[in-house]
């Protein structure tokens, strides 16, 4: 490889790396409040009627701070994170697609080259963000899990994100952080596969004929984004579901064994829970995230 493709690469490389940094705390703002009603209703679906008596009650209970965006450090943490870092291998899964494919131009993959990438790149992503989104769960489900506590006879204290990951690291060791690593890697690989098929596939189906789908307008990059983490999220959820459990709870059971106990404890429409707050959020966080990425990239490659 010559200098110069390196020297392109390694550009390309901080590029996509910088604009899925800022599409991440993007996404974070928008989505966290209906992220955090997601978790509590997958978490403990007893304890709430539907996404709207949720909502109510954790801004009454905590407040908007502390309730309906809690666990928002470790969030931008794990968002900061999986999306630099799959977007960064997302770029770099497309040119190894492009490469072996012989295909001329990374534009020119197709819907299914451009889905694979996406498989690929995850994989990263899941492992990067794994002790993040451990900490995000803990936090968002605390108000209840300290309620059951207290209800057993337990005195609880209320922890911050520091505190809980000192704990962790005291009582379960470093492992500890990776609690919940399979079904994360089950719904990211899966889902991505999903999420960037969906959004590459519908960029080329809304663009014009002659017309780049780089160049479709904002608005339609903001649908192609909202419906790719609308397949995400459909495809993934009792996956979703059975980690939330895995991790808010500390348990040792396996994800299969976790989605067929609730399947037959509390019926398959519990593997749903939650699903209504996770669209909800999904349409607006996603197509922002995919907004703020691709015309962060847009501008960076102007400067550069």
């Amino acid at each position: 490889m010559s200098e110069s493709k390196r020297d392109n690469h390694a550009k390309d490389g901080i590029i996509d790396f910088t604009a899925g940094f800022l599409g991440g705390i993007a996404l974070v703002y928008v989505g966290q409040p209906l992220d955090t009603v997601k978790v509590k209703m997958q978490t403990f679906p007893s304890l709430y009627n539907n996404m709207i008596d949720c909502f109510m009650k954790t801004l009454r209970a905590d407040g908007i701070y502390r309730g309906l965006y809690a666990g928002t450090v470790p969030a931008l943490a794990a968002n900061i994170t999986e999306n630099s870092v799959l977007f960064l291998c997302y770029g770099f899964c497309q040119k190894f697609i492009q490469k072996v494919s012989y295909t001329e131009h990374v534009a020119d993959l197709s819907m299914m080259q451009n889905a694979t990438a996406g498989f690929l790149a995850s994989f990263f992503s899941s492992v990067a963000i794994c002790p993040t989104e451990l900490l995000k769960c803990k936090l968002q489900a605390m108000f209840e899990t300290q309620k059951q506590q207290e209800m057993q006879g337990f005195k609880v204290v209320r922890v911050g994100p520091m505190k809980l990951a000192a704990q962790i690291l005291k009582t379960e060791g470093p492992l500890g952080f990776f609690h919940g690593l399979v079904p994360t890697l089950v719904r990211e690989m899966p889902g991505y596969f999903f999420f960037f098929g969906t959004y590459e596939g519908t960029r080329t189906l809304l663009a014009r004929p002659g017309e780049s789908k780089d160049d479709i307008g904002l608005f339609k990059t903001m649908v192609a984004g909202a419906l790719g983490g609308m397949s995400f999220w459909t495809l993934t959820y009792p996956v979703d579901v059975a980690k939330s459990r895995i991790q808010v709870t500390n348990s040792k059971m396996n994800m299969v064994a976790m989605i067929l106990q609730i399947s037959r404890r509390e019926g398959f429409r519990q593997l749903y829970n939650g699903l209504t707050p996770t669209l909800v959020r999904t349409i607006p966080s996603t197509a922002t995230l995919f907004a703020t990425y691709e015309y962060s990239k847009r501008f960076l490659h102007q400067i550069f």
